[in-house]
């Protein structure tokens, strides 16, 4: 077999199958089963004066429904999303005299939160609207 032709398959039996921990990261995507609730869209589309039902249909359900002190009602929506990626990969490597396994991968975890609380007028009418989001 000739040099060239080993160094070829040397090279290709090494790079198949195997990624970087980079690569993985990049190829790991994460779904926000709350994509309607971000900041950005309360920012845009909520304003003082809609209604309830106008509400919800561009934040969805809120997760808590309660008055305040002039039992007017307020509206909470409480989101926590954890995100967690992780993504690894083996591969071989042969040599002359021996092979060994090779591994790469990466991983992250992190929180966000985001709360929007909406205050309604005694006409069933946004008065206020708040929001907090944090990441950690």
């Amino acid at each position: 077999m000739s040099a060239r032709l080993m160094t070829t398959l040397l090279a290709a039996t090494v790079l198949s199958g195997c990624m970087s921990a980079m690569q993985h990261k990049s190829n790991v995507g994460i779904e926000d089963s709350s994509q309607n609730l971000t900041v950005g869209t309360v920012q845009k589309e909520i304003r003082i004066g809609m209604s309830g039902s106008e509400v919800a249909t561009v934040l969805g359900s809120p997760n808590i429904v309660t008055t305040d002190e002039e039992r007017r009602e307020v509206w909470v929506y409480d989101k926590v999303a954890t995100d967690v990626v992780k993504s690894t990969s083996n591969g071989w490597v042969f040599a002359l005299l021996a092979g060994g396994q090779v591994s790469s991968g990466a991983a992250s975890r992190s929180q966000r939160t985001l709360t929007v609380v909406v205050k309604f007028d005694d006409n069933q009418r946004v008065r206020d609207f708040a929001y907090h989001t944090s990441k950690f």
